[in-house]
């Protein structure tokens, strides 16, 4: 016998709180969860308003950005490579392989340049995902430009915090004894078992290494 369906819009009130916001049997609900039955559908929620259009940076100025800077590069490998030169004297020059791997990377530029004027121009990423990369490529920015003036170690140590900070939900005292645990071990691998020197700073010299 079909047992009737009941739809939770995915208010808190309504929402099931194993399945969420799905279509299921409110006879059966039990049978499919100790796996009876099939799971039920879920139905797709909208992240915005119906008919409204998710506000961000449009595709074909990201395309034709993108296309001019590998133009520009593909210029610069050929200008290297015909530089040094790119043809046949007894054998290949040293431009010879690159001059040809430049051609080809300038046809695929302009291919690039071409489609993005032949595409839809809709909406590339929007404002929210780009914030959601900014929070992971704010503290990786920050650890590259603390190498050198900090060290390695150091660096890494700030990028855990940071990182774990911004992007994490753990509690404090975790993420402060991960980027104090973490640098601290790669040191001893690196520096004591491997012997293999990587940037130091002032802690480091201050500590005798």
């Amino acid at each position: 016998m079909l047992q009737p369906f009941r739809v939770c819009i995915g208010f808190p009130e309504n929402r099931d709180p194993l399945f969420g916001p799905m279509l299921w049997p409110e006879l059966d609900r039990p049978a499919v969860t100790a796996g009876l039955l099939p799971l039920p559908t879920e139905i797709p929620m909208s992240a915005h308003p119906e008919g409204e259009t998710p506000r961000g940076l449009s595709r074909r100025p990201v395309e034709l950005v993108t296309a001019a800077i590998l133009i520009g590069l593909a210029f610069v490998v050929l200008w290297d490579s015909y530089g040094r030169g790119a043809g046949w004297d007894n054998g290949p020059q040293n431009g010879f392989f690159p001059a040809r791997v430049g051609w080809l990377f300038l046809a695929a530029s302009l291919f690039i340049l071409v489609q993005s004027f032949r595409t839809e121009n809709s909406v590339f990423v929007t404002f929210e995902q780009l914030g959601q990369v900014s929070r992971v490529l704010g503290p990786l920015v920050l650890f590259v430009a603390l190498i050198q003036p900090l060290g390695l170690y150091v660096a890494a140590s700030i990028f855990i915090l940071v990182f774990m900070a911004v992007v994490a939900t753990s509690r404090w005292w975790s993420i402060v004894l991960t980027a104090i645990l973490v640098p601290i071990v790669c040191f001893w691998i690196f520096e004591q078992q491997f012997r293999v020197p990587l940037p130091k700073g002032p802690l480091e010299a201050m500590l005798g290494y």
